[in-house]
């Protein structure tokens, strides 16, 4: 005998008819915008001045990477507060693939700091970690610290005599050389640039002794105006294998300090992927390389959920790190 369905069964399986057609309905827009994604330029915010490092490095990814999309990739310069005016554009731009830009980890200390209203572990989409940056402490060639060791001596002897120049309270230079200092049990007069750059030439023209900064350093260490007393990095520099680093001096500090490139928190998974894949072939394409190395910026490539963790676990030591060196109370100072 043929079972007939009850009025109430029949009127359930319709209702479940209409809401998978109506879903489908709804999910076949954004499969077809993915399909066809990208139809049209892509911007790219980079965070920092045009012709830094950061700036040259993420040029040469979106080039790469525009030829994989078939598509520009327009790189945006949209500096200022060490980084986080551009980030905090980023994470309030529409989630549609079209405006993406690079995510400093710094965004896992300032975060915390109250310098960017966001929070970095959800509230942004990861396509991937790029490269790192080679820091160092540098002195004038006709320094009388010829060592690490010298310096560290002297600072001991004369607490908070030595003046260093950084970019900025909070930022990697500045939090780095407090890190040493701390390692080392030495104190020194931290004077704070808007930038690394003011602070070279303030370090070239004798207003400071020391320079703590990414690579802004390295031509002049090259020419002779400048010795490198000692880099930042898990290992020494490529080009400058002399320079040892803090953690073989007996300091257990690294900071390398890695860019990465996201989006806003949101973005189709279809077009997150092609994006994540566009950026894999440009950080492993030689062009890149070749521009990484020029820079002193080492490859360390994440893929974008690889990165996003990675974030988490910074943000984690961030945390312990401003308590440690009292940063919100510096910041409060200025």
């Amino acid at each position: 005998m043929r079972h007939i369905p009850t009025p109430d069964l029949q009127r359930r399986r319709l209702l479940t008819g209409a809401a998978c057609a109506g879903a489908a309905g709804l999910l076949a827009p954004f499969a077809a915008r993915a399909a066809d994604y990208p139809q049209r330029p892509i911007t790219f915010i980079c965070p920092w001045p045009v012709g830094g490092t950061a700036d040259q490095s993420m040029r040469a990814l979106c080039q790469v990477a525009s030829g994989v999309l078939g598509q520009s990739i327009v790189v945006e310069n949209r500096a200022g507060a060490s980084g986080m005016i551009g980030t905090k554009s980023l994470s309030q731009a529409q989630p549609d693939g079209y405006t993406i830009g690079q995510i400093p980890i710094s965004v896992a200390r300032f975060s915390q700091l109250g310098m960017l209203q966001l929070d970095p572990r959800s509230e942004l989409t990861y396509l991937a970690r790029t490269s790192g940056q080679t820091f160092g402490i540098a002195v004038l060639a006709s320094s009388p610290f010829k060592t690490l060791k010298d310096v560290v001596a002297y600072a001991k002897a004369n607490p908070g005599k030595l003046s260093y120049g950084h970019a900025g309270i909070g930022g990697a230079t500045h939090v780095g050389m407090e890190e040493f200092a701390m390692a080392a049990g030495a104190r020194f007069n931290a004077i704070a640039y808007k930038g690394g750059a003011a602070a070279l030439q303030d370090v070239l023209g004798g207003q400071i002794d020391l320079l703590a900064d990414s690579s802004s350093w390295a031509p002049h260490v090259e020419s002779g105006k400048l010795r490198l007393l000692a880099t930042w990095g898990e290992s020494r520099a490529t080009r400058f294998k002399d320079a040892p680093t803090l953690k073989e001096l007996g300091y257990d500090v690294v900071v390398e300090a890695p860019n990465g490139i996201g989006a806003p928190k949101g973005l189709d998974p279809a077009v997150e992927r092609k994006l994540r894949d566009a950026f894999r072939t440009a950080v492993q394409s030689d062009a890149f390389k070749q521009v990484a190395d020029r820079i002193d910026a080492p490859v360390m490539y994440l893929d974008g959920p690889d990165y996003q963790a990675y974030v988490a676990a910074v943000y984690q030591q961030e945390t312990a790190l401003i308590a440690r060196l009292k940063l919100k109370e510096m910041l409060q100072k200025g």
